[in-house]
């Protein structure tokens, strides 16, 4: 039986995109701890160096859809360089104001600044929409994205804070930035690969104005919002569930066992040929998704918590990839880039949310009223799933009656022709998304 992940590197320059794309998303990961654990041993000021990182990640939730839009209008070469030149030096300029000692106030203005790095997870995504659109093999391509999205949110941070606390307290976000550098210089040449510009024609949608004005975006980022909740909220109370059983290290066991579920799932996931539709596939990884919250409240001790965030796991994966194939089908593909971005921005967003929000409860009621968190959360998830399957059913049937032009051949073999061989044709691209 042929190996489904080892076809899909049987495209033409699949290989150094993907493997360039997961250097320049690391710092994603990185970013946001390394700042936390540089200015917490700098300065001492645990208040600062969390206020810093927010600022960081609120901007890169703002600026990341506004950068993919642009590449969505221009193409990812003309667009990469100058945001990523842009945070680059920001961040340069935070490390040096660190360094120096310099007010408070010059820290938020350069984190500010820095958020303006692209969403590599979601321009690698928008490659793999233009080499394989039309085809089986995107769903399994999606389905590695969410395994390497796993995988860089497990190494990153743990690298970041591991650099800032050995080496020097600026080492895990300079890292960052070297990763970020290299990975977009070597990305950003591959222009066999590259989505050629679409130009809208045959949706109404497709028009002027942002992705996020269209229904099934929104949807869909409200619905990685609420299960990003469950992630942030699993982060903060593994922590402090070990902390109360006496063994601070267990968390790091707990997190692994979350993100191996996770990628397990996603990798089997992806390597399966489904008939179900997507809506009627989303709402039935909700469901799993808030059943397997409920055990949250049960646990008693490190093993339990383990095997409770493992089941927990296995639907996130799946959903993610699920909720990104929906966005492929249904944005038009002049916004596809763009649309991306937003459903991973809700994502991150979510993730910032329930690790704020589920502190906030540890702080008043111990792990249990954080773990309640993650439960509301797998519960608006579900409800906003079932909600969503008509309109995106009848968004999935416009799409399809919508007039295209002429229809793209699918890339589904390995002597398909190198992608963007042909830089004229428009109709046989993913347009240039989070």
């Amino acid at each position: 039986m042929a190996n489904p992940y080892r076809e899909l590197f049987r495209a033409p320059g699949s290989v150094a995109f993907s493997a360039a794309g997961f250097v320049a998303r690391m710092p994603i990961s990185m970013t946001g701890i390394g700042i936390i654990t540089m200015l917490s041993q700098m300065r001492g000021e645990y208040g600062l160096a969390g206020a810093v990182s927010a600022t960081f990640t609120l901007s890169m939730a703002l600026f990341g859809p506004q950068v993919s839009r642009l590449v969505d209008r221009a193409g990812q070469s003309r667009v990469l360089l100058p945001a990523t030149g842009l945070s680059v030096v920001s961040m340069a300029g935070l490390l040096l104001c660190a360094g120096m000692d310099a007010p408070a106030w010059t820290l938020f203005v350069f984190a500010a600044l820095a958020g303006t790095l692209p969403n590599m997870a979601a321009m690698v995504r928008a490659r793999w929409t233009h080499v394989y659109r039309d085809s089986p093999r995107l769903h399994t391509a999606f389905s590695l994205e969410s395994v390497v999205d796993e995988l860089t949110f497990v190494v990153g941070p743990a690298l970041s804070v591991a650099l800032s606390t050995a080496v020097f307290p600026e080492a895990g976000p300079l890292v960052a930035v070297v990763l970020l550098t290299i990975g977009v210089l070597l990305f950003v040449p591959q222009k066999r690969t590259e989505p050629p510009v679409e130009r809208p024609a045959g949706d109404a949608a497709a028009g002027g104005g942002s992705a996020i004005r269209i229904g099934s975006v929104r949807l869909l980022a409200l619905i990685l919002v609420a299960g990003g909740t469950i992630v942030g909220t699993v982060d903060v109370v593994s922590v402090a569930f070990a902390e109360e059983q006496g063994s601070p290290a267990g968390a790091g066991i707990v997190l692994s066992v979350y993100a191996v579920g996770s990628a397990l799932a996603g990798l089997v996931f992806g390597a399966l040929k489904l008939g179900v539709p997507l809506p009627r596939l989303l709402a039935l990884g909700a469901t799993g998704t808030a059943l397997t919250t409920l055990p949250l409240l049960l646990v008693g001790n490190i093993a339990t918590l383990s095997a409770a965030v493992f089941f927990s796991g296995l639907f996130f994966a799946p959903t993610m990839i699920i909720v990104m194939s929906l966005i492929e089908k249904t944005v038009p593909p002049a916004k596809l880039t763009e649309g991306m971005t937003w459903a991973i921005t809700g994502l991150s967003v979510g993730v910032a949310l329930g690790a704020a929000v589920s502190g906030s409860m540890v702080d008043r009621y111990g792990p249990p009223g954080g773990f309640a968190v993650a439960i509301v959360a797998g519960a608006a998830a579900l409800l906003l799933a079932l909600g969503s399957r008509t309109p995106l059913t009848r968004r999935l049937a416009a799409r399809e009656a919508a007039p295209a032009g002429p229809a793209p051949a699918p890339r589904d073999t390995a002597t398909a022709p190198p992608a963007g061989s042909d830089r004229g044709g428009l109709q046989d691209t993913a347009g240039t998304h989070s």
